[in-house]
């Protein structure tokens, strides 16, 4: 089911966790928001917004990273009911297409619960205080990527690291519902 992500709530706090990659290292939120802060990605190996905008989200991440903004990414799918979300393939995922940042399993979705995640991709920018600043999409080309693209992402993250605050006006995000047990 596609569905559109909800709009910002300015300051709201992002909740505490600590999840495991698919090799079984423990990553907690908290020791990532740094001075620039945080971008946390919630997606998933088989959602086609995803993957589609698999290679975009890799150079864009790394280009945040290289401005010291960390990036965590989480897939909170049900992978029991959908096999290619296993812990197996998100590490070959991940490989695929580069991803400079952890990818991580919330095996019993609290994460995804406590974020409010309603699908992948959704992202969530938060400044150095853990204060939500942008909720939005990665960039303006959608499924049909031709070479130009507004990175909505990147441009937003930037302001936060900068000035503490997002964007006013942030368009949703749009994918694939999170797959519930």
């Amino acid at each position: 089911m596609l569905l559109n992500t909800p709009l910002c709530q300015f300051g709201w706090k992002a909740p505490e966790f600590t999840l495991k990659n698919s090799e079984g290292k423990s990553f907690t939120m908290s020791d990532h928001i740094g001075e620039k802060g945080l971008l946390i990605c919630f997606i998933s190996n088989h959602c086609p917004y995803v993957q589609e905008i698999g290679e975009r989200l890799s150079l864009d991440t790394k280009e945040l990273i290289a401005e010291g903004i960390n990036v965590l990414a989480i897939m909170s799918n049900d992978y029991h009911s959908v096999q290619m979300d296993n812990p197996v393939y998100m590490k070959q995922f991940a490989e695929h297409f580069d991803f400079p940042f952890p990818y991580l399993v919330d095996e019993n979705q609290e994460v995804a619960r406590a974020y409010d995640a309603v699908c992948t991709p959704d992202f969530f920018g938060f400044n150095k205080d853990g204060e939500l600043q942008y909720r939005g999409r990665l960039d303006d080309a959608g499924m049909n990527f031709h070479g130009e693209r507004k990175r909505e992402l990147v441009i937003a993250m930037l302001e936060i690291s900068q000035t503490g605050q997002g964007p006013l006006n942030q368009l949703p995000s749009i994918g694939c519902s999170i797959k519930w047990a």
